[in-house]
């Protein structure tokens, strides 16, 4: 039976300690699969996520060159594959993904999706190891990759800035981590520490497994069982502390770089997150205020005043904060803040018309609805839900957008603080 058009409705169980989430559909010519291995983000641990996340998809038992492994995604009509990191909240997720063509556009009598399933197995059951630890030359090779990656942040500009007040903001707390990890820790990672590590994250961390496509669930599971044999007996939930800050007073930090265009960055904290009751307002909030082109930010900071050459903001939503991103001449720095600041006090106010709720509304709606055209928006969408421990429909969420008021707004606005404003500038000029 496939899924309705107007919901995202997965059908759930537990394989092999690992939570699968499977959801038919007849919507798309492929089938995605995307599995997430969660890991509290801390020192510890950060660097050696996001090394292994590339080492893993350079080989694998059966696949012991990098260059078989990639004959072998052709010879699979071209499946997409990658293995990579990302942020939400206080969490570093560690996300295989695997996308191939669904055998029945095809003339080929094998099942596609079967292969496919046994080609994540080999990444998180049938690593490629030498002596109990992963190739010496593949995991020199990454370091030196994931090196410059992180070093090459500070070439873009706009993604710079953004860590950096994130950093300063963050101080002491684990969001503030890039989640590429730290250059310094490197030099001291083995490849028998990374093994040790993988067997760690695979066997107790907590995985969720999504597969969305005009599938059978039966054979879904049937195939996740056979080739992904996991042994997870002791696979528990993470403890993730809650960081909620009070602002005490509004920091101001400057950096000055050799660059054309200054970046202006607001970071605020909302007090609220994905799991709260406030969240669908705290939508409407920053999509009045800097979301999309008709926002606040957007019109009077960019297009009345001249401001700015961007202004916009969005929302971290299982941190609780809210950033405010502009591209400025420096000249107008204090004045960009000044009517940054105008604009939200204007929400702090209720001063918003029925033009900004109309169009925020309507903007958001389709976003959402956007969604179900998306398999990985889907189950995006969704693990939002699994990891808030709050799974959401989107018509609920809809209607608590629908239905929030210009009073409900002022009440989210009235937690919204400043916490750091941070400049990017160039290095003439007085500080």
């Amino acid at each position: 039976m496939t899924a309705t058009t107007t919901e995202i409705a997965f059908q759930s169980s537990q394989i092999n300690g690992m939570n699968v989430h499977i959801l038919p559909t007849e919507k798309f010519k492929t089938t995605t699969i995307v599995t997430m291995i969660e890991q509290a983000l801390s020192e510890e641990h950060v660097t050696k996520t996001a090394l292994l996340a590339m080492v893993m998809k350079r080989a694998s038992a059966r696949f012991p060159e990098t260059k078989l492994l990639r004959a072998h995604l052709d010879f699979l009509y071209g499946a997409i594959f990658d293995v990579d990191v990302m942020k939400k909240g206080e969490r570093q997720i560690l996300q295989i993904y695997m996308e191939v063509p669904n055998e029945k556009y095809l003339s080929n009598e094998a099942s596609l999706l079967e292969q496919a399933i046994e080609f994540v197995g080999d990444m998180l059951v049938r690593p490629y190891v030498q002596d109990n630890a992963f190739s010496e030359k593949y995991l020199a090779q990454e370091k030196e990759t994931l090196r410059k990656r992180i070093e090459s942040l500070i070439d873009d500009k706009m993604k710079y800035a953004n860590q950096r007040v994130t950093e300063e903001m963050c101080k002491g707390e684990p969001f503030s981590l890039l989640v590429q990890g730290r250059v310094a820790d490197l030099p001291k990672i083995t490849g028998q520490e990374l093994y040790q590590y993988f067997k760690e994250v695979t066997t107790t961390n907590p995985i969720n497994m999504f597969v969305v496509g005009d599938v059978d669930q039966q054979e879904v599971s049937e195939a996740i069982r056979k080739h992904i044999p996991l042994e997870r007996s002791q696979a528990g939930e993470l403890q993730i502390a809650s960081t909620v800050k009070d602002v005490s007073a509004e920091r101001e930090v400057i950096d000055r770089l050799d660059v054309n265009q200054a970046k202006l960055n607001i970071g605020c904290r909302t007090q609220i997150t994905y799991k709260d009751d406030d969240y669908p307002t705290l939508l409407l909030f920053n999509g009045i205020l800097g979301g999309f082109p008709h926002s606040k930010l957007f019109v009077n900071v960019r297009e009345k005043e001249s401001l700015a050459y961007y202004a916009v903001s969005r929302l971290e939503s299982h941190k609780g904060i809210l950033m405010i991103m502009s591209g400025i001449d420096v000249s107008k720095y204090q004045r960009a803040v000044e009517i940054i600041k105008q604009q939200l006090d204007l929400m702090q106010q209720g001063t918003i018309s029925d033009e900004e709720m109309s169009q925020t509304r309507a903007t958001l709606s389709n976003q959402f609805r956007e969604l179900l055209d998306s398999a990985r928006g889907m189950i995006d969408f969704t693990y939002n839900g699994v990891i808030s421990g709050r799974p959401r429909k989107i018509e609920e969420l809809l209607a608590g957008i629908n239905q929030a008021t210009i009073e409900d707004i002022k009440k989210v606005a009235s937690k919204v603080t400043i916490d750091t404003v941070y400049l990017l500038r160039d290095k003439k000029g007085e500080a």
